[in-house]
């Protein structure tokens, strides 16, 4: 460190490093300041010996404690750096520095900030601290007030003038000293802080000032009160203020002696900890302070809970818990519980309620901007917010929005939200098995929690929120209660105005919340849940409405993500169309995006692959550039730093600013020679080599970021082509569609949550000495009670025509199959499908091709409605069907399916088994028109009649056209018939000739077919989730 000096008028005090690295010891600092100190007449009015005399000016040390008297011998911690310094250097002069208490603490004082009276003090012995602290033990000797400051920051320093007791009258002040050491006696014996050892130094001091000065600093009062003490230089009145303050500790530990009297006879010895916080408590009581002031937890809870006015049983309930909280002992563990009910209690939405004030055409716009298609859904919303807000009346708002998954569900709730200008607030209850979560747990378990809804209101600090209970669907039941109960509650218009949580055990009206309900199906939802919800179907999207989806929000938001420019890929149609046919071929679109997503990541792999190369050429050809510029160099003399060569530099100079290093390393940069000077002046460290060096300072090139290098403009059509590329071989491919070109087999339509599909049934005959019928493909009961029931009809029907006989059915087993035996299936609706299929086993007939029919099947062959007709539909579709079978009843179901998904397609309403007969077999690919199928009957006797002559009628006409139809099978078969080409080269016609079955059909033929497919298929906006 360089040398420092101190002026005191004639006399310097120097500091030496020799003396800043040794151990600090009074004695040679004694002796140190005889030398270097030259008297001159003290300022002071007593006449001190030589090795007393005080410097005049000193330098200071603020505290931000209490101010430290005359006379005592005390340590004194010293953490500030600044600080630190001053100490050393004190210690290597004459030991003695100026202790100043702070008016005001402040992070970078100066001598303003001090007061004008202080204490000097001699240090006795320094330690450091591992923390770079230092822990210095000091010995004060006087008071003394600054007179003129000569550094005004920090390392402070002042001139002093010294303040010697002012003595009265001897008498009067040896009075007030016996009072004083009588009072103090009394005081130490009462308070245990008072030692013996106190008493005795107290008794020892053998000045009355002194006395007061000791006494003044072992009282606990407000350190504003021992600064005046301190400024005080008059003895008898520093004493009658230190008397003063005596007689206040006198009272204080009377009153507390009385109070701990009091609280002895009824305190156990267990209840000490409680005690000593009563005690703390009657103290504060009986002086009229608080130590906390108003800020405490109870006073928070009792003021909020004022601001909502609780009446009746709420108000009860507060009001006890709050009073039972003031009383708690805060460790305990009731204490935490009882806090945690009234923060809860605190910080619900009791009064808040909106009015229903958005507006309607507002809403119509963020549906139609967030979702394409559902126009029926949307328009259902639109009417229930409309009447929402005609009534101003927000009670028995319950939506259940059913659909498969990846239709949109969670985004409609969120679209409600939002046009409602409510705050949103989801969560799931699928797998949930504990009603608990719905209604919260009891206070009395350890680690109780509120339920969901009470949670919920809690979070959006709203009484009117849109809550959505997500997949209701799939809630479980166990020991521990039935959730879908506990939602009961919550849900019924009549019973959510009082909804007691059982955490909260208060009532509390929930019937203002917009409660949007999800599902996947209705079926394992409970009737009494179902009942209280308006339920809105959400069918799966077609493909011409995942293409839109698609071109709208995920293609452009899926290039954002992996950060690809907005026109960097575009997608034909047919890809478009490729990819919801061949690899997300499900109802939602949430395969959709992640077949798009995964298209994108390999296009930014190779974007980054040609990047990376392009940054490698670039670095080697700016290595070669830069090692020729050093040749050129060297070869004229100059020597160029390379980096390492700078590192070593900066690394040496300890002393360079930061703009300094930046200057060393930055490429663009020249050191001017002043710069060279000036870094040579401040680094001692350097060699005549490396000064020589700094002439000319250049940065070896640093390696560059591939990131720089990606090409911006390159643009990616993705096409059939591409998707084989990017996607690999379809997940679905022309192997998928089924046929039912073979007697014994028929084609049925399923629906799922995932969305619609075809099934094919088979069925087959085998000898065995018990006949019966043999089930197989993972039937649940339903669909196998309607597999019995088809054999009992088609065995009545066979056997009353004498196409088979009684004897037959006894030796013979019908074994019936679905394949996809992995998949559970279930349901009525492959009712008149099984039917067919045993119709056309028993009697070697194959049924019409591109047939398919879906309809539950009763005993007496009538023919029931069924659900899913849309999603059934597009199945078809999919699968080359030209004519669908369907119940008279779901004939107003037609209305809901888009005009360019029946384009193509012949739907045949029927009402008895005898009319799917009729055209199932009908031949030479012709079906029976509507009028015969409205000929048959009401009257049961006159229906199986008709039906009777219509099965004799149906075989004739096999029997007479049987060779047309076998012909009609190898052309199915062999792919070569131009019917076949149409309804089975979907692919072709949307991408090429390489996708779908092979054919010959003509350019013409296939536009014309596809035609219908894409003629509606624009509509309204919507996310693809």
């Amino acid at each position: 460190m360089a040398k420092k000096d101190i002026d005191n008028n004639d006399s310097t005090v120097s500091i030496s490093q020799a003396e800043l690295d040794g151990t600090f010891d009074g004695e040679k600092a004694d002796k140190a300041a005889d030398k270097k100190i030259v008297k001159k007449p003290s300022a002071t009015k007593e006449i001190l010996p030589a090795d007393q005399a005080l410097p005049v000016k000193l330098l200071l040390i603020p505290l931000q404690g209490r101010p430290i008297f005359p006379g005592i011998f005390t340590p004194l911690m010293i953490s500030s750096s600044d600080d630190t310094k001053v100490i050393e250097e004190v210690c290597a002069g004459d030991g003695y520095i100026g202790i100043v208490m702070l008016k005001n603490e402040t992070e970078n004082p100066s001598v303003s900030d001090l007061h004008a009276v202080g204490t000097i003090a001699r240090i006795i012995k320094k330690i450091n601290l591992p923390d770079g602290g230092l822990n210095v033990f000091i010995s004060t000797l006087k008071r003394f007030r600054i007179r003129k400051a000569l550094h005004a920051t920090t390392p402070m320093a002042a001139a002093v003038d010294y303040l010697d007791d002012e003595e009265d009258d001897t008498f009067e002040v040896k009075a007030l000293t016996r009072a004083l050491l009588s009072e103090m006696k009394e005081v130490s014996e009462n308070n245990p802080l008072f030692s013996e050892e106190m008493r005795l130094n107290m008794v020892n001091i053998d000045h009355p000032g002194k006395i007061a000065d000791f006494i003044a600093s072992i009282l606990n009062i407000d350190k504003a009160d021992q600064q005046k003490v301190l400024e005080t230089v008059n003895v008898r009145q520093r004493m009658e203020q230190v008397l003063i303050y005596i007689k206040k500790e006198q009272e204080l530990l009377r009153v507390q002696k009385k109070i701990q009297n009091e609280l002895n006879e009824r305190v156990e010895k267990n209840q000490r900890e409680y005690f000593l916080r009563e005690e703390l408590k009657s103290i504060q009581e009986e002086l009229g302070t608080d130590a906390e002031g108003n800020a405490t937890d109870y006073q928070k809870f009792k003021k909020k809970a004022e601001e909502f006015h609780f009446e009746g049983e709420i108000k009860e309930t507060v009001d006890n818990e709050l009073e039972k909280f003031n009383l708690m002992d805060p460790n305990s563990a009731e204490y935490i519980g009882t806090r945690n009910f009234l923060e809860l209690v605190t910080q619900l939405p009791w009064n808040d309620k909106p009015a229903e004030n958005y507006s309607l055409d507002e809403a119509k716009k963020i549906l139609e901007r967030d979702h394409f298609g559902l126009d029926d859904v949307k328009k259902r919303i639109m009417e229930f917010l409309s009447v929402r807000k005609l009534k101003q009346d927000a009670k028995g708002s319950i939506l259940l929005l059913v659909g498969p998954p990846g239709v949109g569900k969670t985004s409609i709730g969120h679209s409600v939200a939002d046009a409602m200008h409510k705050p949103f607030y989801r969560f799931s209850v699928g797998g949930l098995r504990d009603e608990a979560e719905i209604k919260g747990h009891r206070r009395t378990y350890i680690g109780a929690l509120p339920g969901k809804i009470i949670q919920g209101l809690r979070t959006t600090k709203t009484r009117a929120p849109v809550f959505m209970i997500d997949e209701i669907d799939k809630m479980g039941q166990s020991y521990q209660g039935d959730p879908a109960s506990a939602l009961l509650e919550v849900l019924d218009p009549e019973q959510n105005v009082g909804f007691r949580d059982n955490y909260l055990d208060l009532p509390f009206d929930i019937s203002d919340i917009f409660f949007i309900l999800t599902a996947n199906t209705l079926d394992s939802i409970p009737e009494p849940l179902l009942d209280r919800a308006e339920v809105i179907q959400l069918p799966g999207y077609i493909d011409q409405e995942k293409i839109e989806i698609a071109k709208r929000y995920l293609i452009p938001k899926n290039l954002n993500k992996n950060g690809l420019e907005k026109n960097q890929v575009q997608y034909t149609k047919e890809a478009l169309l490729m990819i919801a046919e061949e690899y997300a071929r499900e109802a939602g679109v949430r395969n959709y995006e992640k077949s798009v997503d995964k298209i994108h990541r390999k296009i930014v792999t190779e974007l980054m692959n040609e990047a990376e190369k392009k940054a490698e050429e670039a670095a080697a050809k700016a290595k070669k550039a830069k090692e020729a510029e050093l040749a050129a160099k060297k070869a004229q003399g100059e020597h160029v730093l390379t980096q390492s060569e700078i590192d070593k530099l900066v690394k040496a100079n300890r002393d360079l600013t930061q703009s300094e290093i930046d200057s060393l390393v930055d490429s663009r940069w020249k050191l001017s020679q002043g710069d060279i000077d000036l870094l040579v002046k401040k680094n001692k460290n350097l060699t005549q080599a490396e000064i020589d060096k700094l002439v000319s300072v250049k940065r070896e090139s640093e390696k560059v970021s591939a990131a720089d290098f990606v090409d911006r403009t390159k643009k990616y059509t993705i096409d059939a082509k591409a998707l084989d590329k990017y996607l690999g071989k379809p997940v679905f491919d022309e192997s998928e569609i089924k046929k039912a070109d073979i007697a014994g087999t028929a084609i049925g339509l399923a629906w799922t949550s995932m969305g619609g599909d075809t099934l094919l049934i088979e069925s087959i005959a085998y000898p065995s000495a018990k006949g019966g019928l043999q089930l197989t493909g993972q039937m649940g009961d339903v669909m196998k009670e309607s597999a019995q029931i088809a054999i009992n009809w088609v065995k009545e029907q066979v056997l009353s025509k004498k196409i088979k006989s009684e004897e037959w059915f006894e030796k013979n087993i019908i074994h019936l199959h679905i394949p996809e035996g992995a998949v559970k299936k279930d349901g009525p609706s492959a009712g008149i499908t099984m039917a067919t299929a045993f119709m056309s086993l028993l009697t070697g007939k194959i049924i019409k091709g591109h047939l398919a029919m879906t309809g539950e099947l009763s005993l007496t062959g009538q023919v029931l409605p069924i659900g899913g007709l849309r999603e059934k539909t597009v199945a078809a579709r999919r699968n080359g069907i030209k004519t669908i079978l369907i119940p008279k009843a779901n004939v107003r179901d037609l209305s809901d399916i888009p005009d360019h998904v029946k384009a193509g397609i012949t739907f045949i309403p029927v009402t008895r088994a005898e009319e799917v007969m009729l055209h199932a077999f009908a031949g030479n690919g012709k079906t029976a028109s509507l009028s015969e199928t409205k000929s048959v009957k009401k009257s049961a006797v006159k229906k199986n009649a008709q039906a009777e002559r219509a099965v004799k009628s149906g075989t004739l006409k096999a029997a007479e056209k049987k060779s047309m139809q076998k012909k009609s099978s190898r052309n199915a078969d062999g792919g070569k018939s131009s019917a076949a080409k149409k309804d089975t080269s979907r692919r072709e016609k949307s991408v090429s000739k390489k996708i779908g079955v092979k054919s010959s059909a003509s350019k013409k033929g296939a536009a014309k077919a596809k035609k219908p497919a894409v003629k509606k298929g624009a509509g309204k906006s919507r996310k693809g989730k």
